[in-house]
């Protein structure tokens, strides 16, 4: 439309005005590790195996984020140019610069509030979707305030209510991590005494433990609110060894938590904030797993190619997406084949646990006959499984789950430069259907992560300096002893430099 004189451009505004839709609902989704070649492997898997080319002669057709690549995000922490996920957790939560290892506190150690608790306070309804445990990094930096990432207890308690100043402000929480809400008593890692699943059972939760507890509890795909799904005693299964009997995809997660949300607010005037998490593309990037990664990539890109079609349907929703950073330095080189990996059918943590398991003492035939097989080895020798063999009795059962994603990489052509996070960029995705070149023009381009709730907190009419005075109102003594500040952050960045992983077998 084009508009000449004052009282044409007067009516354009008012018809422009008309025609935009307020943001009642934002949905930011984290690929947590997700880098830019991740996604290029996924899509040329999926087109190639799917009939789209062939590797000598490619066609890759688009996936569920292509389309929506609005772009980049820069993801340094305060005190590091290579970020952990709790400094730019807290950045894509909170708005803030902070150290590596902060879980929504600044340099200081004062708490910072969250879009998520920002958007509690205005009467919204809120929720936490991930595939890693519920008090990891991500989760806990819109839902807790700790000095260090690894009080994932403390995290627990807060997110849930229990020793958060707000009391109960989570509508949903789904994820892995029962170990941080049971006792050490009842097989969990509290050492409090407190069993906070009956805690917040006991405060109105409704609490799923598995598929089976989860379909149960629905009633025409929604779920009942407040809601606690905690399916494993720590992450969730990587996708590629998902038993789809007793733990639900983060694609049917998601979908209940949306349908479930939006008939909450369906007679409201205030709608819903929900950070939904592909936790484990990360762990298979730390890792260097191949097979795992793809599998979580190609999950990642069906809930985004579902929730973009949620958003042509509703269109007071947006959605924002963005990993917190780059994990493994993935690298597709000249000679790379893609369908190498439809042969993986399992993931090296998998291959770890089963020779862990084992209490044979035949190594060797466990080895030949089921997990280099399941792992998609092809390339290997009668010397292979017995230098495997070897290695097991030698350094045990992780040593050889990660020497079999190592062969398999290179089997397939692809490299990876670390065992930990890069400094690299990340890619921004964004959708708001009708609304999408406004979206582009107001968060689009260059950006940096502290920018990006501030993006949100602006769409939804949301007051973050507010909230994080509310936050402190009554004091701060209930996040951590300060005193402890320095020695966390040196250690923090001491671990970052290590590439440090947590153990397969935990």
């Amino acid at each position: 439309m084009y508009c000449q004189g004052f009282a044409l451009a007067l009516a354009c505004a008012l018809v422009k005005g008309a025609a935009a839709v307020k943001t009642k609902n934002f949905i930011y989704i984290v690929p947590d590790g997700y880098g830019i070649s991740s996604q290029v492997l996924a899509r040329d898997f999926y087109s190639i195996t799917n009939g789209e080319g062939t590797v000598a002669q490619p066609n890759t057709a688009a996936l569920g984020v292509d389309n929506i690549v609005i772009g980049s995000v820069k993801t340094q922490a305060s005190d590091n140019l290579v970020t952990d996920s709790a400094a730019s957790g807290t950045a894509f939560a909170a708005g803030i610069k902070t150290y590596n290892g902060a879980i929504s506190v600044n340099d200081d150690g004062l708490p910072v509030a969250s879009v998520l608790e920002a958007a509690y306070l205005d009467g919204l309804k809120t929720g936490l979707v991930v595939t890693s445990r519920i008090t990891h990094a991500t989760p806990a930096v819109y839902s807790a305030h700790v000095l260090h990432r690894d009080s994932e207890n403390e995290i627990a308690a807060q997110q849930i209510g229990k020793a958060h100043p707000f009391g109960r402000f989570v509508d949903i929480l789904i994820g892995g991590g029962r170990q941080q809400y049971l006792p050490t008593s009842e097989g969990g890692a509290r050492d409090d005494g407190v069993n906070l699943i009956n805690w917040a059972i006991e405060k109105g939760y409704t609490y799923a433990a598995d598929k089976s507890d989860f379909t149960e509890v629905q009633t025409d795909g929604k779920l009942p609110l407040p809601f606690l799904g905690l399916f494993t005693s720590s992450h969730l299964t990587y996708e590629v060894d998902r038993d789809i009997e007793k733990e639900p995809s983060l694609l049917e997660t998601t979908k209940a938590a949306v349908d479930t949300l939006e008939d909450a607010v369906k007679d409201s005037d205030k709608g819903y904030f929900l950070m939904v998490e592909a936790s484990r593309i990360d762990h298979a990037a730390h890792s260097n797993d191949a097979t795992s990664h793809l599998h979580e990539i190609l999950v990642f890109n069906e809930v985004m190619h579902y929730l973009k079609e949620y958003v042509d349907a509703h269109p007071d929703t947006q959605i924002l997406s963005a990993a917190d950073h780059e994990c493994g330095g993935l690298t597709l080189i000249d000679g790379y084949d893609p369908t190498s990996l439809a042969k993986g059918q399992s993931s090296g943590e998998k291959a770890a646990r089963s020779l862990e398991a084992y209490t044979g003492n035949d190594h060797a035939g466990l080895l030949r006959d089921t997990i280099l097989p399941g792992m998609g080895l092809s390339k290997y020798t009668d010397e292979t499984v017995e230098h495997l063999a070897r290695k097991h009795a030698s350094s045990g059962s992780e040593a050889v789950g990660r020497d079999l994603v190592e062969r398999f990489a290179a089997e397939a052509g692809i490299n990876w430069s670390t065992g930990g996070h890069s400094a690299a960029d990340v890619v921004l995705h964004g959708y708001a259907g009708e609304s999408q070149e406004d979206l582009r023009k107001e968060i689009g381009g260059f950006r940096d992560n502290t920018e990006l709730p501030q993006y949100v907190a602006k769409s939804l009419g949301l007051d973050l300096a507010a909230a994080t005075q509310k936050l402190r109102s009554n004091g701060t003594e209930w996040v951590q002893k300060r005193s402890m500040l320095t020695e966390i952050k040196k250690r923090a960045n001491e671990a970052a430099r290590a590439h440090s992983h947590e153990s397969w077998l935990n």
